[in-house]
Formats: structure tokens, sequence, C-alpha cells
């Protein structure tokens, strides 16, 4: 510990003399660029920070916002480049940013643009410069004084064409335009952007945003702006409906000509569909579509066309497009699907498209290892697991997926009395997932309409342990859907079974390890679980995208917010039949098969925000809450369907399982864990992130909640939720993080320490009379905690 500690101070005062020489790496005659403020007049309700993405130039950045950290390990190189050490030093680091007076102006320019867009006609930016010669650094000031908005007063439209008229009309209040706003030009341009969209679901294939303009009507000294809205006709050529020659020239509405699959984009190009579609040996015409094969008919015309939404003499729909683009990508064997709409002469009268819609495929099969080793206080055991995976099954992408696993772990020691004398555990799994609804007598129509995958999947598990040997086993029916932005996840259990059962276990077992405990006795008791479950996740979170059209550099999403919830229920269609059937209690329940079920509900909320205030400071928060409620032939939950407290995801400051529920007092984690889970759950999060140099990201946050039971059980005294009293049992932690952003995927490490614990006969305020053997944990994980 002291060599590390050593090791840590080094590497910090390294860091810090670098620090202090931040323009080592500055020639001569430059400037280091030290400091860029935005003032903002006072009242105008412009925020500098909404204005830093579009200044050309900025200072490196600082770690927490103190200490200009990746360009201090910058610093640490040598000027000698050719050298392998300064060359990955200057990698991880930052190189100083160099003051550019031309870049200065552009700032100010484009800020001033800024405002004029968002309604600020009259706005002015004023730039002060301080040049330091002596320290060879520069700072710049931006004084941004908006002004008063011009607002609109009064909008009009300007549409000749009566059919454009009609959609344009159908849903105004959807339109970010009103009379009183700002004349913000974004605004504006997202008016133009959903018309748009709305023309294109209504057959106006050729239609694009240019067509929409806007004139705005000033008076000399007034702020009042009078708004028309314009729809101009179609350029000469491009997009004419049929006329008299005396009518002027309007849009056309196009209509679905032909629909193509071409199933292998990478044997098949554009330029070669027609010698393709001329060889019949290759062409199959099915129902509404035509299908064109490579070399391998890998996907059966039936599935293409239940996919396909583009319907031959429809009107062309935008939204049709991107519902079959959804209903594609479901399909597990493709890789890639595009879908080209080409104008096509049939010699009607109607404008007629072609689509054609290129198919990639993925590999059929896959076959994934993995192997690990233990070593538990010097008996050492090993994991191997493999999956397979075939993704077309029967030629109509069915996704087979099949998994192995095999644990074994030795044991050393006194082994009298016991059944084992070793862990081992073998479990396998196999689900066969079909893109589309599948259902008892449902019809076509129906698998149409319900874009769903379906999964079955049946599992098993076998377990020798030193007092008992047990089996799990399991079966599931599900259903999940989304949409093809990802940003709607639906997930439906219709039926998931676990039935747990030990056929050997040692003389006495239960009395030993839970004489008092009905918990721990149900846990290794035989039970069967009978459930049905719905969870939703909504992410608002989009793709980024560039947004130098007005000036500003690439931009995060500055809010995402992520919604999870879900219901569970179990045994109720079970205990309708007990009763219908008048079936006898054993032992105050009902059993099936001399099992006694388990009957509940349980439901679950998460909310997290993340505001991104720049592309490396953020602010996330995170609520969840749940509640499991048993009852009927129930009196407690199963316990892998509780709720539990700490961890890395929870409260840090605790390990998992070692918090609440409520007041309990636990000392023993090994042996008090099946204690420490309770009914109900609460979890509060703050934490503030920021890019540190590389891959590193530093975090602080602070965590609360806590775990408690719905009923008064003896054996977790201070458990039971009280609404008088619950907030005095929330726990608090704080602690810092430290990630790394390997972009596919983030490894995370926290220190939690503990501030308020609600436990009985513990040290309430660890915040004041801190140990770091008892108040602290470390957590590894994968991922943000949310």
């Amino acid at each position: 510990m002291s060599k590390l500690y050593v090791i840590v101070c080094a590497l910090a005062a390294c860091l810090l003399v670098a620090a202090c020489s931040s323009t080592r790496h500055v020639g001569e005659g430059q400037y280091l660029l030290d400091r860029v403020s935005i003032d903002t007049s006072e009242g105008s309700g412009i925020s500098s920070a909404d204005l830093t993405g579009y200044l050309r130039q900025t200072p490196n950045h600082k770690a927490l916002g103190l200490w200009k950290l990746q360009l201090a390990t910058y610093n640490l190189s040598g000027r000698d480049s050719s050298k392998w050490y300064n060359r990955w030093v200057r990698r991880m680091g930052q190189p100083p940013v160099i003051y550019d007076a031309s870049l200065t102006e552009a700032s100010a320019s484009q800020l001033r643009q800024a405002l004029i867009n968002r309604g600020y006609m009259n706005a002015t930016v004023d730039v002060e410069e301080t040049l330091r010669p002596d320290k060879r650094k520069a700072s710049v000031s931006y004084h941004v004084n908006p002004g008063e908005p011009h607002r609109l007063r009064n909008i009009n439209y300007e549409i000749e064409d009566s059919v454009i008229e009609r959609i344009v009309f159908a849903d105004t209040t959807s339109l970010d335009m009103h009379t009183g706003s700002n004349f913000d030009r974004d605004n504006l341009d997202d008016v133009r952007t959903i018309l748009t969209r709305r023309l294109r679901d209504n057959g106006f294939y050729s239609f694009n945003k240019e067509y929409i303009t806007f004139y705005a009507d000033t008076a000399e000294g007034s702020l009042d702006v009078d708004l028309t809205l314009v729809v101009r006709p179609p350029r000469s050529g491009v997009g004419l409906r049929e006329q008299t020659p005396t009518a002027a020239p309007r849009h056309n509405v196009y209509y679905i000509n032909r629909v193509i699959y071409v199933t292998d984009g990478d044997e098949i190009d554009a330029s070669g569909l027609r010698a393709a579609m001329s060889d019949p040996a290759d062409t199959v015409n099915y129902k509404d579509i035509t299908v064109v094969y490579g070399t391998d008919r890998y996907i059966r015309p039936s599935v293409l066309e239940e996919k396909n939404y583009i319907r031959p003499g429809q009107i062309y729909s935008l939204a049709d497009v991107d519902r079959t683009y959804e209903s594609l990508s479901r399909l597990s064997i493709l890789r890639s699907v595009d879908i080209e709409l080409r104008p096509v002469d049939t010699g009607g009268v109607l404008p007629m498209l072609d689509a054609i819609v290129v198919l990639r495929r993925q590999k059929k099969q896959a076959v994934s290892l993995d192997v690990e080793g233990t070593n538990s206080e010097g008996d050492l055991g090993f994991g191997v697991g493999v999956t397979y995976q075939h993704r077309n099954l029967g030629h109509r992408s069915e996704l087979l997926t099949s998994r192995m696993r095999v644990n074994y772990e030795s044991l050393s020691g006194n082994l009298n009395g016991l059944i084992n004398d070793r862990y081992t555990e073998y479990a396998g799994e196999v689900a066969i997932t079909f893109p589309r609804f599948e259902f008892p007598f449902s019809s076509r129509a129906m698998q149409r309409r319900l874009n769903v995958s379906t999964e079955f999947s049946v599992s098993f598990n076998y377990q020798e342990r030193p007092e008992f040997t047990r089996i799990i086993a399991g079966a599931a029916w599900k259903y999940k859907w989304m949409n093809r932005s990802n940003t709607r996840r639906h997930n439906f259990d219709l039926l998931d079974i676990n039935y747990v059962y030990l056929p050997k276990r040692t003389s006495g077992f239960l009395d030993q390890i839970a004489p008092d405990n009905p918990l721990l006795r149900y846990s290794y008791e035989d039970h069967f679980i009978m459930s049905m479950r719905y969870s939703y996740t909504y992410n608002s979170k989009r793709a980024p995208v560039s947004i130098e059209a007005d000036g500003r550099r690439l931009a995060p999403q500055k809010r995402i917010y992520t919604l999870r919830t879900s219901i569970e229920s179990a045994g109720n269609l079970l205990y309708l039949g007990s009763h219908l059937f008048k079936a006898r209690q054993s032992d105050g329940a009902y059993k099936i098969f001399g099992i006694r079920y388990s009957q509940y509900v349980k439901g679950e909320i998460d909310y997290a925000l993340t505001h991104n205030y720049s592309q490396r400071h953020s602010l996330a928060f995170h609520v969840g809450a749940g509640v499991g409620f048993p009852y009927g032939n129930s009196e407690v939950l199963p316990f892998e369907k509780r709720f539990y407290g700490g961890g890395a995801n929870g409260v840090r400051g605790w390990s998992v399982r070692t918090l609440g529920p409520g007041r309990y007092d636990s000392r023993n984690s090994v042996s008090d864990f099946i204690n420490q889970c309770g009914d109900i759950r609460l979890d509060l999060s703050l934490e503030y992130r920021a890019k540190l140099f590389w891959v590193l990201e530093g975090a602080a946050f602070i965590d609360a909640g806590n775990i408690w039971t719905i009923k008064d059980y003896a054996y977790q005294p201070g458990g039971l939720f009280r609404f008088s009293s619950f907030w005095k049992e929330i726990a608090w932690a704080y602690g810092l993080g430290l990630r790394f952003d390997f972009t596919y995927f983030l490894l995370r490490l926290d220190l939690g320490i503990k501030a308020y614990n609600p436990a009985m006969n513990q040290q309430r305020w660890p915040l004041l009379h801190p140990n770091w053997g008892r108040d602290t944990a470390i957590h590894f994980s994968v991922g943000y905690p949310f």
C-alpha cells in the first residue's frame, strides 16, 4: 500500500510540474489561449453556455473545471517526436491551443449570426483581447448585447395547390410558429422539415423543404414581424403534375409501380439489376413483390413479402418505407437494408415509382467461447461456456441460440457428513426467436399489424453443492418490439416458468440453516413460479448530427433521459384454477405437482436524466422505485424476486446486498445476506461526469436510498416500511469514480463512502466519524450506473 501511495504521489507531482510549465510547447511569438469567456447582458434571457458551441477556438480543457490535465500530460513529452515515448504521451494528452486572431474574428461573427437567427436582429458582439508577452498567454472576452428580439405579429400562408394546402392545414398546432413568439429561424427550419415529412407521407415523393420559403415583413423602427409561409411550385421538369397549358405547375403525387427485392446486394448492384431480372432462374414473383436472388437463396419470398409495407398501386408514403425498414431490421440474417425509390415512365397518367430493396446478409452461424478461472482461498476452479447461434433457421430468419456452461471448483478440508466434495454446475439454454407475432390461431393480418418478435426458450441448471443438489428448470414465451430509431422498446413475457427442485440434501439441512426463517427455508425448498411481465423503455438519445450549417461545431445532445417501467404478476391463473377445480390446500396453501406456487405482483419505475453542458462536462440524475406484494398463495416474495440495496448501481457506499432493509442491523455479509432483501426499494443519485484525458473520465457522486419490507417479518427487525418514518431510514453515500471509455464499452471503478447509515446499533454519521475499513466500498463494473 505504501509503494502504491508513493507512485501516485510521484505521478501527481510530475503532472503538477508539467502544469506549471503550460507554455512548454508554445513557440516563439505565439500565445497559449489561456481563457475565453462570453458575457451576456443581464436580463437578456440568453445563456453564455448556449453560445459556447459557436466559438471557433476554445482553451485547453480543464478537468473538473480546475486543472488543464490533458495539456499537462502533453507537456510531459519531449520535443523529439521521433521517440515512441513522446508520441505515446502526446496521444494521451492535448496539444496547446495557440491563439489565432482570425478565429477570434470568426467566432464573433458566428455569435452575432446565431443571435440574429434567434430573432435578435440588432445584436452586437464586442471582443476584448488581452495578450501577455511575458507569460506567452492570451485571453479573449466576448461581450454580447442581444438587444430586444423581433416577434411574430401575423402569420399568413400562400399555397396555390389545394391538395398541399389541405395537408398543411390538417394540423398547424404541431408547428412551432405562433404569434408573439420570437422570429427564430431555427424554429422556422423545423417547420419546413415537419411539413416536408407530412407531404412525403402523402405521396409527394419529389417534394423537399427547399420548396417551402418564408417572407418576413418588418416596418422600420418596429420589432413586429409579419411572416408569410410560401409553398413554391416545382422547378421545370421536376415533379410536375398533369395539367392544362394555362394552369400553374403543381407537384406530383406518386404511386408505387413495382417492389423489387435484391437479396444479395454484395453481388448484384444497381447497374446489374436489369440483367439479373432478365434471368428467370434468378427471379421469383411472389404476390406483390419481385425477388432477385444471387448465388444463395437464403431467404424465402414469403418472409420478405410479410415484412413489406410498400404496396404496388398505393400512394407513396415515407411512413411505409420507414416501416419496411423497421420490419426488415428484425430479420437476424440481414446485415443491412437499403431502399431506393426510382421514378419510372410507365406510359400512364399517374407518376410511378419502383422501390428497389437491397439486402446484405451476415453469416448464418456463429460460435463463441468464454473461459474463466477461480481461486477461493486455495480451492481452484474453472468455468467454460459455449454459445452457438444459427441466424436463418428454415430460411425464414429464425434465430436459434444455444448456450452451455460448466463450472467446477474443488473443495478441501473436512467433508464428513456432506453429500458432495465439490462445487459443480451444468447449465444449458435453448431459445428460438421468430421475427413475427406467433400465437395460436393468429391471422396473417394480425401478424402484419403487430410488428413483433416472438421468443420461446427452455433452460436447465444442475447444481451440486456440499450440502445439497439442486435442479432449476425454466421455460419462457416472450414478445419484443421496438421502433426503428430504437428509442422505444417493449417486452412482454406472456409466460415465464421457473421450477426449483432439490433431489438431495444433507440430513437436517433446512433445520440447521433456517430453523425460524421462512424466507431462507423457502429459498432451499422446492418451489414453482409462473409469472407474466411487461416492461417499457424509452431513451431520448439521438444519433449525433453536425450542425455546421448554423455556425456551431458538433455538439452533444443537451438533455438525454431514459424511462424504464415494468409490471409483473405471478400465480393468478394457477390460483384461479385451484378455486375452479376446488383443489385442497396443504399446509395452508395450494400446490401444483405437489409444490407450492408463488403469487405476487411487482412493479418498478426508473428515470434518468443526463444534462450535457459541453462535450466534456455533464450532470446525471437518477430516481428509481419498486414495490412487490405477496398475496393469496404466498406470504413472502420469492428470494430471487425481492429487491436488494447497495452495489455498483445502487447506494455505492455499501457493497451489494449489505444495505437494509430499513434499520436492519447487519453484522455479517456472508451469513446475513439472505435477510438483506426487501419488497420496496428507493434509489436516488446525482453524478457529475468530466472527461479527463485520453480515455479516462472522472466522476463525483452522491447516492441515497434503501429497501424495506412490506410486512413486519420477525427475522428482519427494523425492516418494515412506514410512511411516517421511512425518510429517516434513507441511507446516504458519496464518492469518486474513474471510467475508461473505449468507445464500444466503458469500464467503471467507483469508490463509495458512507455518509449516513440508518442501521440500528451502528455508527449513524460516518461522514463525521469516518473509518476507512468500515465505511468504504469499491465497485468495478461495465457501463454507467444509469
